[in-house]
């Protein structure tokens, strides 16, 4: 089996889709999801050979965020089955038919090894997903969606002209070196310093912005709590994961240059400024889907600053984003629920989430609890790795900021939750907690548990590989 043919299905099924009667795309969409399932794992128990290896290669980095796109897609295409059915969507067929190509074009993100290749994979991941946002074609969907492509395609221009100055630091180098991120990295120590380092800023920011990281955010707030729980699952699982990609895969070039003291301390701040922005805002939101936003906001600070610490706390950046995905996907497809029970976006006017929606509240406050640190979450072990690492480098004052902030954070969170959860309402809620509903939401939080308890050798090592190059590791 060729490689390629991992991001091919979807590409050709999403394309299908939009021909197809609304009924028949529901279930091509979980078939399709089930078979990029099977195809992922035959990708990371058989290493197949790419078809063009000079653009295509499985990397440890690549290969983890395709098992985690893989999955979440998987459960979040069975939850759009009874979310479709519960709410009035239009043109269903487009909501559908741009799922697939999302999904095809994330899949590209995690497999792309050529430095501009990668540029192209993530650049089409805004156009694939614009529509998502504009699903409901509203006024506020329409400027999420405007203000998403805008921002993105600015960042995405900038992350060009890095890619550019990286081949710019080959010629200045006189090195004759195919122009992918494996490539780069054995000749890394070759390329010209100024114009590498001058690379990695613009494609930081470039690929930052993508990313979710301050004061680059600005567009993630609208689109998260515009587009449908589905698409905003997708949009903060895994789309900021292909971005974080584009900016991990870089460092590791800045790393086997020598080069890891400029880049490490930029993220460091980087992820801090997006923490702290995210504590800011979050302590007044008043809409539930924007205060997920801003936590993922904090969550991508977070890993951006679990990297640039390096050591110990790049491991932990690491397990940080696979369960930020999991139990961030988990709370935007319950937020979901919330949305089509109560009809509003407003805490205000929700409540007694507890008695009213039992099945959606244990998924929710389950969620809640995962995303904010508790043991025995992931998420916990992920930032204490952080925070033993900041120590460790010598770093205390940042350790102090990190974790003030993640205790504004949390207040902030809890309130609302709170509020969600017990505050009394006497809105009449408009659907039934059905099967398809609920049981993802618990899927996720589960694997997530799991994974805390026991990590498959295999999943180790491959995340060691990763964070090996770029002095990750305990």
């Amino acid at each position: 089996m060729m490689l390629e043919i991992v991001f091919l299905i979807p590409f050709v099924t999403g394309a299908a889709a939009f021909f197809l009667p609304a009924a028949i795309g529901r279930y091509l969409l979980v078939l399709t999801g089930a078979a990029h399932l099977l195809f992922s794992v035959f990708v990371w128990s058989g290493n197949p050979a790419p078809l063009l290896p000079e653009y295509f290669a499985v990397t440890p980095e690549g290969l983890l965020s395709l098992l985690v796109i893989s999955l979440l897609f998987f459960l979040i295409s069975i939850y759009t089955i009874g979310y479709l059915k519960a709410s009035d969507i239009q043109r269903e067929t487009v909501f559908i038919g741009s799922m697939l190509l999302f999904l095809s074009t994330m899949t590209m993100v995690t497999l792309s090894d050529h430095i501009m290749v990668m540029w192209i994979a993530i650049e089409a991941t805004t156009l694939a997903s614009a529509p998502l946002i504009y699903t409901h074609r509203s006024a506020a969907s329409l400027e999420a969606t405007w203000k998403y492509v805008l921002i993105c395609s600015v960042g995405i221009a900038m992350a060009l002209l890095g890619s550019v100055l990286i081949t710019v630091a080959m010629d200045v180098g006189k090195v004759d070196a195919p122009v992918s991120f494996s490539g780069l990295t054995e000749v890394a120590r070759r390329l010209d310093p100024s114009w590498l380092k001058a690379g990695f800023v613009f494609i930081l920011v470039g690929y930052g912005t993508k990313m979710g990281l301050a004061p680059m955010h600005t567009w993630l707030p609208d689109a998260h709590s515009e587009a449908p729980s589905p698409a905003s699952a997708l949009l903060s699982g895994v789309l900021l994961n292909c971005a974080y990609l584009g900016i991990f895969k870089t460092s590791k070039i800045m790393h086997a240059a020598g080069l890891s003291g400029f880049s490490g301390p930029i993220l460091t701040i980087f992820g801090l400024i997006s923490i702290m922005a995210a504590a800011t805002f979050i302590l007044k939101q008043t809409e539930y889907k924007r205060m997920l936003a801003y936590s993922s906001i904090e969550n991508m600070g977070i890993i951006a600053f679990g990297t640039g610490i390096g050591g110990l706390g790049a491991y932990g950046a690491m397990i940080c984003l696979i369960h930020h995905s999991l139990i961030k996907s988990s709370l935007f497809l319950t937020s979901g629920n919330i949305l089509l029970g109560f009809g509003s976006r407003l805490i205000a006017q929700t409540g007694n989430l507890a008695q009213r929606m039992p099945r959606t509240f244990v998924a929710f406050f389950g969620g809640f609890a995962g995303i904010s640190g508790f043991p025995p979450f992931g998420i916990f072990i992920g930032e204490l790795m952080i925070i033993i690492a900041a120590f460790r480098t010598g770093n205390p004052v940042y350790a102090g900021l990190f974790i003030f902030s993640l205790c504004v954070i949390f207040a902030g969170f809890a309130n609302n939750v709170m509020k969600i959860s017990f505050d009394t309402s006497d809105a009449a809620i408009r659907i039934e907690e059905s099967a398809n509903l609920v049981w993802p939401q618990y899927a996720l939080l589960a694997t997530s548990l799991v994974l805390c308890f026991w990590m498959p050798d295999p999943l180790y090592q491959t995340i060691v590989h990763a964070v090996t190059p770029i002095g990750g590791g305990f």
